[in-house]
């Protein structure tokens, strides 16, 4: 048997263990350090954020929800789905709120197809959504973080993390591969892509701008938020590239709501920079800012959501709405 076949025959297999293996490293990485934080310091730190500066933090994290949701608004016109404006909104809201929490499957794709298709919508145009809302944030992260990395690539004082010369060239690639997309949008002949039966609405150049930008936005008013609550002790550019690292890192790993993968890795870009109990007590408040409150928005609204439609028509499947592209 060749290397290329073995391998081939290898990967499907490989693609199932080895998220959870990487997932087992970080985690020994995080218990390991963990270990050594002074916790009762970091507690001491939280308490002295001022209320004024958790405020700020708090509204700047609406603004990044609200514009996330706002993804869906691409996907619901790409698809020509037949569903309004606000309970679009509504939808998206509630599931990136437990996607945050719960993980991709969960929020991204469980919640989304349980409400949009509770709407009328059938799978298909879901899946279609998803997938626009997939592609405008990780093109926002590929066009911020790679410009970073490119300009200044945040120094990872952990072992084993790549130098500047690799994040530099990390950082050519991302930049590389959102041109793509964008060239595939603005030169591509065809209006639909076809896989395996699957059909996704191809965005025209000037929507693939808006995907960009708003995914662009979004990760900028995180990284501000974090930067706020860090009180200006370290360079924006440092801590918007410490959270972009931390986001594909906990994407990696499927560790839920990235947890201790964030803290981790906002704590090696930030060493020597910020003391490490200040850094661990604004990526605290960071959480709470942008995971808990979300979720305590979205808990109830969910149990509304799924409690009208039943009301309302008994919880009959109604036929679906969309219109195929």
């Amino acid at each position: 048997m060749t290397p290329g076949r073995a391998l081939k025959r290898l990967w499907p297999q490989a693609r199932r263990w080895l998220p959870w293996l990487l997932a087992a490293v970080v985690l020994y990485l995080v218990a390991q350090q963990a270990r050594e934080v002074e916790w009762a310091r970091v507690w001491a730190s939280l308490r002295e954020l001022p209320l004024g500066v958790v405020s700020v933090s708090a509204a700047l994290a609406l603004c990044a929800h609200t514009l996330f949701s706002c993804y869906d608004l691409i996907g619901r016109r790409l698809a020509r789905a037949r569903i309004t404006r606000a309970r679009t909104l509504t939808v998206a809201a509630i599931a990136y709120a437990f996607n945050l929490n719960f993980g991709a499957l969960i929020g991204g794709v469980g919640m989304r197809l349980r409400l949009y298709t509770r709407a009328g919508l059938s799978a298909g145009t879901v899946g279609q959504m998803v997938t626009h809302s997939f592609i405008a944030n990780w093109l926002g992260w590929c066009w911020v973080l790679g410009t970073v990395l490119v300009c200044s690539p945040p120094p990872l004082r952990i072992e084993g993390a790549p130098g500047a010369g690799a994040l530099r060239a990390l950082g050519a690639v991302l930049l590389l591969v959102a041109v793509g997309y964008h060239a595939l949008c603005l030169f591509g002949r065809r209006t639909a892509l076809r896989w395996r039966g699957h059909t996704l609405p191809l965005a025209g150049a000037r929507v693939a701008l808006v995907q960009a930008a708003m995914g662009a936005t979004v990760w900028m008013l995180m990284a501000l938020s974090l930067w706020n609550l860090l009180q200006g002790r370290a360079p924006y550019p440092l801590v918007l590239g410490a959270l972009l690292l931390a986001g594909v890192a906990g994407a990696l790993t499927h560790v839920p709501s990235g947890l201790g993968v964030l803290e981790s890795v906002v704590a090696a870009a930030l060493a020597g920079v910020v003391p490490l109990n200040e850094a661990l007590a604004a990526v605290l408040a960071y959480r709470a800012a942008h995971y808990l409150m979300p979720l305590a928005i979205a808990l109830p609204a969910y149990a509304w959501s799924e409690w009208r439609p039943a009301a309302r028509s008994g919880d009959a499947p109604r036929p679906p709405l969309d219109v195929p592209p």
